[in-house]
């Protein structure tokens, strides 16, 4: 993907609306510029000669599959609707399916470089490295990546076991990843394999 050049461009926000912006940035572990971006592009639509990256392109296909399920059970049954919400869900399935074939490879990346150096002469010290370890999610990054909606993320958590829990994100998740639910921070953390 091409660079896009950028410019700085001063304006003067309402303080109460950048403090906003930089809390729902800070929630989101994303930039306040980032946010403004997505809300230009929402506005503006498609600019020729800006693409958004990845994340604001997942984001856009989340919302607009989230909007057009709503349309769908709120109208009823209607042909273009359904189409359309059938590409959708294609479309964030083929998503999905990447990005855990990227986090299967760096595994095997990983796997391929402790081979190597564990071939070390026996007068080296052998390096500690640790598996690859993703970042706690909140409820909607985790449904996303478990293909599921927040209120049945949210409804599992609470009608089951936390081993029962962790079993049933394991299986929805792509690359078969446990996930506990920790009160302490909200966030969902990554279940170490024993």
């Amino acid at each position: 993907m091409a660079k896009v050049e950028r410019e700085s461009i001063n304006f003067k926000l309402p303080k109460p609306l950048a403090d906003a912006l930089r809390a729902k940035a800070a929630e989101l572990n994303t930039t306040a510029t980032d946010l403004v971006i997505q809300g230009l592009n929402h506005v503006l639509g498609d600019i020729p000669g800006v693409e958004g990256s990845v994340e604001i392109r997942l984001y856009e296909l989340e919302e607009e599959f989230w909007r057009l399920k709503q349309n769908n059970t709120t109208v009823g049954a209607n042909p273009e609707h359904e189409r359309r919400l059938t590409a959708l869900e294609n479309k964030l399935e083929t998503v999905s399916n990447q990005i855990a074939k990227f986090e299967g490879a760096l595994l095997v990346m990983q796997s391929s470089i402790n081979a190597s150096k564990s071939r070390k002469s026996s007068y080296s010290q052998p390096y500690n490295t640790q598996p690859i370890k993703i970042d706690p999610l909140d409820e909607k990054k985790l449904a996303f990546r478990l293909s599921t909606t927040v209120s049945t993320l949210t409804e599992k958590r609470n009608t089951l076991s936390a081993k029962d829990f962790e079993a049933w994100t394991r299986d929805k998740d792509n690359v078969k990843r446990g996930w506990r639910y920790d009160e302490k921070d909200g966030l969902y953390h990554e279940v170490n394999a024993t």
